[in-house]
């Protein structure tokens, strides 16, 4: 069952800015919320994403990160 959401109190500079993006992809302003807030919803939260990051293993090591971080950069200036 679909639910109803209502927000009040919105800023004009806020509406105007929702309804810009809206009619650069063709949508209504609820139409782009919607689409928006299930973007949002598909994404996990901060803490769900903590907490996956950290179950996964490492493995570079520091210095094979620092190795390739100098050789994309190149020579230092002399």
């Amino acid at each position: 069952m679909s639910k109803t959401v209502q927000i009040r109190d919105i800023d004009d500079e806020v509406y105007e800015a929702l309804a810009k993006r809206a009619a650069e992809v063709g949508a209504s302003v609820p139409e782009f919320l919607r689409r928006e807030i299930e973007r949002l919803a598909a994404r996990p939260s901060i803490n769900e994403w903590l907490e996956r990051t950290r179950r996964r293993p490492g493995t570079s090591r520091r210095r094979d990160t620092l190795e390739a971080l100098d050789e994309l950069r190149g020579p230092w200036p002399a």
